[in-house]
């Protein structure tokens, strides 16, 4: 005889009859999550007094920015999509805290699905504090590319690291033409290149420490995709115009004009040298001005410091 009942549903677990076979529960994580309640008028006030009150004087104290260029884009009245090199964790609150309010307060970014939204309370975490929606890194996906496309016509800008990951090394990788040249191809929306400076030095990859210093941002003017424009070729394009402004901090304007012209930019992937010399190029700490190797090519210093040791 049982003196105690066993509760009941909702205060226990429903039963189900014997031979009923229960459908698995799905879980929206990766490109499959939800970002729609992050957009949300009562979310985005938060996100915005987050944005302006906390991690702007967090980014000024720790990163010191040196911004140049925002004035090619107060022209811009209209979305634009973003795309900076990217080196460690502060690149993106660094590009957000520099960006004029009419951007800053209406601005996405394009999230590895992989990585924010593995799971759901991390999905979650960065839809409410960076507006992230989640895109496929490696390849372009139908489903985060058309929601992606939609957002930009509704009026909202974008940020996109289009080298799909943090650099392991310090110098770039190559970029992906799926991600920021393929969404402006798509839209016809412009590309605002930005160069970012020193992050590495402050949050190297599979670093911890957090090392207070200096940076620099470049912002340079949007690149509109032509009619029937190749993503690809935009990407190539974007690529060099991130490695203009490289070049710019690390020397000035018109020399990084006059060397772009020519066709003698010195590219963000590096020297084409062993990997032993790309780290060796990289401990360089000397004065940050442009150098020219006697070789003419795979010499370190035919590299700007700005291109190393981000």
């Amino acid at each position: 005889m049982r003196l105690v009942r066993r509760p009941s549903f909702p205060w226990a677990a429903p039963t189900w009859p014997d031979g009923v076979e229960l459908a698995p529960l799905e879980r929206s994580v990766g490109v499959d999550y939800d970002t729609a309640w992050s957009r949300r008028y009562g979310v985005r006030v938060a996100r915005a007094a987050l944005l302006d009150w906390v991690a702007r004087p967090v980014v000024r104290a720790l990163a010191s920015p040196r911004v140049d260029g925002l004035d090619r884009i107060e022209h811009l009245d209209g979305p634009a999509i973003f795309a900076a090199n990217h080196a460690s964790h502060v690149d993106l609150p660094l590009v957000l805290s520099i960006l004029p309010p009419r951007f800053r307060h209406r601005t996405l970014v394009g999230a590895g699905a992989d990585y924010f939204f593995d799971t759901r309370w991390k999905g979650a975490l960065w839809s409410f504090a960076i507006a992230a929606i989640p895109i496929e890194r490696q390849r372009v996906n139908r489903r985060s590319a058309e929601e992606a496309g939609h957002l930009l016509s509704q009026g909202w800008s974008m940020v996109i690291f289009p080298e799909g990951g943090r650099t392991p090394d310090g110098w770039a990788r190559p970029f992906h033409p799926g991600s920021a040249a393929y969404l402006a191809t798509r839209s016809g929306l412009p590309v605002v290149p930005i160069y970012l400076g020193g992050t590495r030095r402050i949050l190297a990859r599979g670093s911890r420490t957090l090392r207070p210093g200096s940076t620099r941002v470049c912002v340079g003017r949007p690149l509109w995709p032509h009619e029937h424009e190749n993503a690809r070729r935009l990407s190539t394009s974007l690529e060099a115009a991130v490695a203009a402004l490289a070049d710019e901090t690390a020397t000035d304007w018109w020399s990084a004009r006059r060397r772009s012209a020519a066709g003698r930019t010195p590219g963000l992937g590096g020297p084409p040298v062993g990997a032993w010399r790309r780290s060796w190029a990289l401990g360089d700490d000397r004065p940050e001005r442009h150098r020219r190797g006697s070789n003419g090519k795979g010499s370190r210093d035919r590299w700007p410091l700005a291109h190393r040791g981000r």
